[in-house]
């Protein structure tokens, strides 16, 4: 009974194989950082490459030398180094001026109800199509002193496992814009006004 006791005690008191304990329950805590920063860092330089890449491409375009397709092509090479370029979407919007971006065609002359386009009203038709457009910007480049609205979206699975387990999601976004306008390299329409009549 007293030998049982002092083996007992003497296994209490000894301390070998503490560490491996120890580091088996630290060890998967630190590959979980690891990963994590690893996986922010990560995003951290595809976001760097895809501003870089968005940065070039509209600076080529505004000399009025490349097309939206150029603009496309610039960006998914100069990308698809770090992201494929299957996860790379690009698209771009042609704008009269910088006051055009994102709203509506002004209305010029405003009847009953006011402050929205309905007959009998005037408007500055920025895009010169005819019509009154709620989101006036047209698809492409535009032309010489036009202004356009770059935008680029890349969507790419993550690279580790962690994503996962801290409930991120299977894919990561990054996205980038700008507004440049273009060189004044030729002439361009002016916006032209145009009333509506009631019938």
């Amino acid at each position: 009974m007293i030998a049982t006791s002092s083996r007992l005690h003497a296994l209490g008191q000894d301390k070998r194989g503490a560490t491996i304990v120890e580091f088996t329950l630290i060890v998967p805590v630190l590959i979980g950082l690891l990963l994590s920063i690893l996986e922010i860092g990560y995003q951290g330089y595809v976001t760097a490459v895809v501003q870089g890449a968005l940065s070039k491409a509209s600076r080529q375009v505004t000399v009025g030398n490349k097309t939206a397709a150029d603009v496309v092509a610039t960006i998914k090479s100069e990308v698809q180094a770090v992201v494929p370029a299957q996860y790379v979407t690009v698209s771009t919007r042609r704008y009269y001026n910088f006051s055009n971006v994102g709203k509506p065609e002004k209305i010029t002359s405003d009847t009953d109800p006011k402050g929205v386009f309905n007959i009998g009203d005037c408007f500055e038709d920025a895009n010169n199509n005819g019509v009154y457009d709620a989101t006036p910007g047209d698809t492409g480049v535009g032309s010489a002193d036009d202004v356009v609205y770059y935008t680029v979206n890349v969507a790419y699975p993550n690279l580790t496992p962690v994503g996962a387990l801290l409930s991120w999601g299977p894919t990561r976004s990054v996205a980038a814009t700008t507004v440049i306008r273009n060189q004044p390299f030729t002439s361009r329409a002016e916006p032209t006004n145009i009333c509506t009549k009631v019938t």
